[in-house]
């Protein structure tokens, strides 16, 4: 495994192919391969200049990329675009703030088809969120990934109870203190 910060962008072209391999697959098959990784491209490099990126990338013998992690810090005031409206919408914003602001933002997990399977994920997860500050890290999936979330609850990341009526389809994972 390699770590990287802004220097990802010098593997941006093969990380977002990647990155539209896993994300085109079941349950996310309804996206367009190509524009999948063009907005991801897209979205790397603006990512990468963000305060705490960092990346973690798991290569192949022959140098591919077989799995990548992707974060960084989450600051104050607590973004709204993307899914983040309805973290806040989900948890309220007192307890964004307590439970998330400061701590490592897990954006990205992918693994490979043909890696899956291996630990490889698991390993990328830890090796993200063991550079997390103080230890403390979140991330954010789609209610209907059903692999996704087993795979979290399995590696001991918590669900934050959403305030009441304010369910949404996204699910906040906590990292294991």
């Amino acid at each position: 495994m390699r770590y990287f910060d802004r220097d990802i962008l010098t593997v941006a072209d093969e990380l977002a192919e990647a990155y539209a391999e896993v994300f085109t697959a079941p349950p996310w098959e309804h996206r367009d391969r190509e524009e999948t990784r063009a907005a991801f491209a897209k979205r790397l490099e603006s990512d990468a200049h963000r305060p705490g990126f960092r990346a973690v990338l798991a290569f192949s013998e022959r140098g591919e990329i077989d799995g990548f992690a992707t974060g960084w810090t989450t600051l104050a005031p607590f973004r709204t675009d993307r899914a983040y409206g309805r973290v806040t919408r989900r948890l309220g914003a007192a307890r964004v703030d307590e439970l998330l602001v400061g701590a490592m933002e897990i954006d990205e997990l992918g693994v490979r088809g043909h890696a899956r399977g291996t630990g490889l994920g698991r390993r990328l997860l830890s090796a993200l969120a063991g550079r997390a500050p103080g230890g403390r890290a979140w991330l954010l999936t789609w209610d209907q990934a059903a692999d996704t979330l087993a795979f979290y609850r399995r590696m001991a990341w918590t669900e934050p109870e959403p305030l009441p009526g304010h369910e949404t389809d996204v699910v906040v994972f906590l990292a294991p203190r």
